[in-house]
């Protein structure tokens, strides 16, 4: 398994994995799938994309982007998407690891998630397990697919 820069070859595999997570509706806060169209648009926008690949077939991505401006502009946030059949299989592990990489490479000195479902638990014992530092629980921050709210758990890392 590689991480790297996507490519435009990338985006078709990259915007049905983005839309799986939306469409799930229990992590991203984003509502509408992405096409063609806005995909190329949303991916060609982040500070840095990149995808999960081995032989060719794309098993998750990551984008990364200020999370502020100005005086909190050194502050970057990200989000991760592994395509459903490749879950636990530590391709989210190796994209926020490259993430790290990549986020101090483009000047940033924090990561930041502002919006970490807290009953996503898989997510989170990673995140710790990397060294990412909870600052408390909002409560019920995220409305789920179905309705009803869940709290989230903002994490940093330092970088």
């Amino acid at each position: 398994m590689t991480v790297r820069k996507y490519t435009e070859n990338d985006l078709p595999e990259m915007i049905a994995i983005w839309n799986e997570v939306v469409e799930d509706g229990t992590a991203f806060p984003q509502e509408e799938p992405l096409d063609s169209k806005t995909g190329a648009e949303f991916f060609a926008s982040q500070t840095h994309c990149a995808v999960a690949e081995d032989d060719g077939k794309i098993y998750g991505l990551y984008i990364l982007h200020p999370n502020n401006v100005g005086r909190c502009g050194h502050i970057c946030n990200a989000s991760y998407a592994v395509s459903s059949e490749s879950r636990g299989k530590h391709i989210g592990e190796q994209l926020v690891k490259d993430c790290l990489v990549q986020a101090k490479k483009c000047g940033f000195g924090v990561l930041q998630f502002n919006a970490v479902v807290e009953t996503n638990v898989h997510a989170r014992h990673l995140y710790e397990r990397l060294g990412f530092v909870q600052l408390g629980t909002i409560p019920k921050g995220f409305r789920m697919k179905d309705g009803h709210f869940e709290n989230i758990c903002p994490y940093y890392h330092e970088l």
